[in-house]
């Protein structure tokens, strides 16, 4: 759907400079609304499959979650990416046809109609989106950007599109929920979309209680187009914000994986106050790193600090009674043998173990792997 924008800003666009012209010109002609939600839909052709130790005291599955930023921005941001993005739904579907497709997929850059046909089209079960363009937060705010606002840099105080993020799952998605971080937590050409933090609530079949999921694509640096300073300050805001809605969606005693663009590449001070507002969740390229005899890594990581060259990580958390802990890494879409570059990032796939005292009825799903309930 067409965005007009208000009477009184429609002068603003006019005196703009030219890339934010285009900019607007480009997003108002062209943004796409979020899709549809689907929950409480099974798949009974792909039940978990619940295994036991060896004394039997322990159950455990596994499931794998891929975080993707698939350059979904419409033109003028981005020219010729319909071809690209059908091919990303294309590869997925596939991969679900054969059976070796991600449990979960959590999407970001979901900006353009290329981009929501390519996510509709991938036929998973489940689906949640949000936040959506016109949503407002719904917790309390901590702080905003400094005056004078960059308004010729995309600081507008209104979106033109959604906040791009959706979380995709084989399994049932038993609750949502999604938060932007605001119209004045943010800064430069970021400002433009809604950006915030999508969260999900899953059941695996046999597993106890659900599992809580994060999607969320923060502020970026260079690319916002305003001074270091300032998309810092923005990031640092938004890192309270996520950490907020993770406290009040969340719940320690469920387990938790949060995954995202987070915008962080290189850049040692976002990265350690972001460290510091997210603990105790262990970052799943930290742990494999340091622990290689029980994470099977398939990635080139290159440095001591693999988690400080890319933008796109995962993080997890136990819960109370179900324990999570990683044990495989992989690239998608990464340009490798079979593995066409579509996008400007990587996909992301984490191989999760989730393991939980063995309860009397375990053993019996050991030999028959329960299936979905519909």
């Amino acid at each position: 759907m067409a965005f007009l924008l208000p009477r009184s800003l429609r002068s603003a666009r006019r005196a703009a400079p030219p890339l934010l012209a285009a900019v607007l010109l480009g997003a108002t002609a062209g943004c796409a609304g979020l899709p549809a939600p689907l929950m409480h839909r099974c798949d009974p052709a792909a039940p978990a499959a619940i295994t036991l130790s060896a004394d039997g005291a322990r159950a455990s599955t596994r499931f794998d979650v891929l975080t993707f930023n698939i350059e979904g921005l419409g033109w003028p941001a981005r020219a010729h990416r319909a071809a690209s993005l059908a091919r990303i739904g294309a590869t997925l579907r596939d991969m679900r046809r054969r059976g070796d497709a991600p449990d979960v997929v959590m999407v970001q850059e979901m900006f353009s109609r290329a981009a929501v046909r390519a996510i509709v089209g991938l036929d998973y079960p489940n689906r949640v989106s949000g936040p959506s363009r016109t949503q407002r937060k719904a917790l309390p705010g901590h702080g905003g950007m400094p005056r004078p606002y960059k308004w010729k840099k995309g600081e507008l105080g209104f979106h033109l599109v959604g906040s791009g993020l959706s979380i995709l799952s084989r399994y049932p998605i038993v609750a949502t929920r999604s938060e932007p971080f605001g119209k004045r937590r943010c800064a430069g050409l970021d400002c433009l979309s809604n950006k915030g933090v999508l969260y999900a609530q899953i059941a695996l079949p046999g597993v106890p209680g659900t599992i809580n999921l994060f999607n969320t694509h923060m502020n970026s640096q260079r690319s916002s187009r305003v001074a270091p300073r300032r998309h810092a300050r923005a990031h640092r805001l938004q890192v309270e914000e996520l950490g907020a809605f993770i406290a009040a969606a969340g719940d320690p005693d469920t387990p938790t994986i949060l995954g995202g663009d987070f915008n962080m590449k290189r850049s040692s001070i976002r990265f350690e106050r972001f460290r510091n507002a997210t603990e105790p969740f262990g970052i799943v390229h930290e742990y494999c790193s340091d622990q290689p005899l029980l994470c099977d890594v398939r990635v080139s990581w290159d440095g001591d600090e693999p988690w400080m060259d890319t933008q796109d990580l995962q993080l997890f958390e136990s819960g109370a009674t179900v324990e999570v802990r990683p044990v495989r890494v992989e690239a998608m879409f990464d340009g490798s043998p079979g593995n066409p570059q579509l996008s400007d990032h990587d996909g992301f796939r984490v191989t999760y173990q989730l393991s939980w005292p063995a309860r009397a009825d375990d053993r019996a799903r050991a030999a028959a792997p329960p299936a979905c309930a519909r």
